[in-house]
């Protein structure tokens, strides 16, 4: 198995990250910070699990697409020589249950159906198929890779594949025939090439540059190191990483601002001395203007 295309945090969950260590979340906002962290965990779980599928195959992680004016994202795609398999990963955890079509809470609230979504991804993702000229036979999978996860009343789906049925389905995929060529590559190569993008900004909490609080923050537990770039967790840092680090965070948060030495300096909370913010934007952005209008901008 050959990983073509990795997983990593999205630019939203990264943003959502530097927001909720400066300020506080309404409450739907924080629902879906943490529903994003909970997602992310779940699917590095499938990551690992994933590492011990034998067959000669192709996997790419978070796909986004748009067809027909409808965006849909695949959390996994495994190509084989004759099946694309699709990975819809769920991290629920505790009990839920199914009444009729719909799935519920312990609690009892109504979630949307995660087979419902499966199923209009894997339309969308045929019809994207078809569209580029491949015409090749999907199997889509709901995998919950929480093991505190419990479905009652769950159907017979072989869709659905439970905590507990994780290891013998990995001897099933493990089982599929399959060698590669050339044109399993090029489909990979199609899919990259075809994804879109969706800005992150316009799904984010209200925020401006007063309202949040200063600092460096921890990159573990998000909580604000000290003098010496101590945190409490345990972790420390050199100046001049937690310096970039604080850099990037300001140039997420604040895409259209200039970067200048004054503005880190504050950003930092005068954790870090002037002097060392200047070398560091210096080595690693260059200026421009002069005097006043002077500002460091991204090295082409």
């Amino acid at each position: 198995m050959k990983l073509i295309k990795p997983r990593f945090v999205s630019d939203e969950l990264k943003l959502l990250r530097c927001l909720h260590s400066r300020m506080g979340f309404p409450v739907d906002d924080l629902r879906r910070y943490e529903n994003l962290e909970k997602g992310f965990k779940g699917e590095q779980l499938f990551d690992k699990w994933s590492e011990d599928i034998l067959i000669d195959g192709l996997i790419l992680n978070d796909l986004l697409f748009e067809v027909n004016n409808t965006v849909f994202q695949i959390d996994s795609t495994l190509i084989s020589q004759e099946t694309l398999f699709q990975f819809e990963v769920k991290n629920f955890e505790g009990d839920y249950c199914l009444d009729g079509d719909k799935w519920l809470t312990q609690s009892g609230s109504t979630i949307r159906n995660p087979l419902h979504q499966l199923e209009r991804s894997e339309i969308l993702l045929k019809q994207l198929l078809q569209n580029n000229g491949y015409n090749m036979h999907i199997e889509s999978y709901l995998i919950f890779i929480n093991p505190n996860f419990h479905l009652y009343q769950a159907p017979i789906n072989q869709s659905i594949i439970f905590p507990t049925q994780l290891s013998r389905f990995l001897d099933k995929l493990n089982r599929t025939p399959s060698k590669l060529n050339g044109k399993h590559s090029k489909l990979a190569e199609t899919l990259v090439s075809k994804q879109t993008y969706q800005s992150p900004y316009k799904r984010l909490p209200n925020y401006d540059y007063d309202q949040l609080e200063k600092g460096i923050c921890c990159p573990h537990c998000r909580a604000f190191l000290d003098e010496t770039l101590k945190c409490k967790c345990g972790f420390e840092e050199a100046p001049s990483t937690a310096i970039l680090r604080s850099i990037e965070e300001f140039r997420w948060l604040f895409p259209d601002e200039k970067l200048t030495t004054n503005g880190i300096y504050e950003w930092c909370k005068g954790k870090v001395s002037r002097k060392t913010i200047r070398r560091m934007l210096s080595t690693n952005y260059n200026l421009v203007g002069r005097a006043k209008t002077s500002h460091y901008i991204v090295k082409s």
